[in-house]
């Protein structure tokens, strides 16, 4: 079975979800390409297919497209019934030579399945698997069901249309896909991120009383509740805790001078340290040091930190929103609170740091043993092996 992947860009070491999965899939004798727009030179799991470039030159783009649709003269047939298929949609001429061109990489593909694997990818592209007579798939992730069609209503409307299958991180994000127009019957299927647990650091820390250490990774931006989190250490901090807050990702220039300026008007300025973006490595090393782990985000479609955190026996704080009662059982491997509420989080931090030695221990150790055994790469792999043979 040959499968084609689409993504942005070929994925980092880091990103165990798209590599474990490629692994997973050669493995069981499946054949994997990707089809990106850019490749990193340290990528090796399989062959890249880049897209076609995009000059702000007028005529390096003329030359660019020339080249290319020379190139597609093999595929005339392809091309003939992709011209179809968007006439159908209602494509006009001028956008439909731009499809043809930015998709030129894709027609010319040979392939069982296509799959995006971000839903915002498939915009533009949802005629082409039809075309190529390849089944189509595509992934549902946060910003994809959760922010980008704010702005862009009806923007996958064309999607629910010619989607083979979906897959989901969370029962969230697919039943909220289903609220946009996907039709229930689309064939479906729900595989959560998962934890590469051998390459987690080990940590046997217990949370403190005193001088406590609190962690969050989020990048900088309005949807991750970074205000709510601060606004909360301000009311540990008036209730006499001692602590240190760190905040690692990087972000938007606007949001970051925001938050740093909300930290200093609270008096918060050595309590919360702005870490900036880190390595996967470094961050890893500072949860493994954590007392806590918190997460306030207004919506989140799993968290691949709060598996990581959980799977490292850390204390976990995260909001009640989204998919995250998914990846945390609410009092039994970690902690929802109240949506939007710093006082609803102050108070939970303070609930689970009056918790007795031996109740923490239990929470850590539930946490871990519900990843070990829910979210391990050896589960999401045939997971996704049985995906494609449904």
């Amino acid at each position: 079975m040959r499968i084609g992947i689409v993504l942005s860009n070929t994925p980092s070491y880091s990103e165990t979800f798209f590599n474990s999965k490629i692994k997973g899939l050669q493995k069981n004798g499946m054949e994997v390409r990707l089809y990106c727009q850019t490749k990193k030179d340290d990528f090796t799991l399989c062959p890249v297919i880049e897209s076609p470039k995009v000059s702000r030159s007028p005529f390096l783009q003329a030359w660019y497209f020339v080249k290319e649709f020379v190139l597609l003269l093999p595929y005339l047939l392809v091309v003939l019934r992709y011209i179809k298929l968007e006439r159908k949609e209602g494509t006009g001429i001028v956008q439909l030579f731009k499809k043809i061109y930015l998709n030129a990489h894709l027609l010319k593909a040979k392939l069982d399945w296509l799959h995006f694997g971000f839903a915002t990818q498939a915009l533009g592209s949802e005629t082409v698997a039809k075309a190529i007579g390849a089944k189509m798939a595509v992934s549902f992730r946060g910003f994809d069901i959760n922010v980008y069609p704010i702005k862009h209503h009806d923007c996958y409307k064309a999607l629910w249309k010619h989607v083979d299958k979906v897959h989901s991180i969370s029962q969230y994000l697919l039943s909220k896909a289903v609220s946009m127009g996907l039709p229930v019957e689309t064939p479906s299927a729900i595989i959560t991120p998962a934890v590469q647990l051998d390459e987690l650091p080990l940590s046997n820390h217990l949370a403190a009383s005193e001088n406590i250490k609190i962690v969050t990774i989020a990048r900088l931006t309005w949807i991750k509740g970074l205000d709510i989190a601060i606004a909360a250490m301000a009311k540990l901090k008036e209730n006499g805790f001692t602590f240190k807050y760190y905040i690692i990702g990087g972000g938007d220039k606007n949001y970051t001078e925001r938050y740093k300026f909300m930290a200093y008007e609270l008096g918060l300025n050595e309590e919360v340290v702005f870490c900036g973006k880190l390595s996967h490595h470094e961050t890893l090393e500072h949860v493994s040091t954590a007392d806590l782990y918190v997460q306030p985000s207004l919506n989140e479609g799993f968290c691949n930190a709060i598996l990581e955190a959980q799977a490292m026996g850390k204390l976990t704080i995260a909001s009640n929103v989204g998919g995250l009662p998914e990846n945390i059982v609410d009092g039994k491997t970690g902690w929802l609170f109240e949506n939007y509420s710093s006082e609803a989080l102050a108070q939970q931090i303070e609930t689970v740091l009056a918790l007795s030695e031996a109740d923490k221990k239990t929470i850590c150790q539930n946490a871990q043993k519900r990843v070990i055994e829910e979210f391990n790469i050896e589960k999401q792999q045939a997971e996704f092996v049985s995906f494609y043979k449904i």
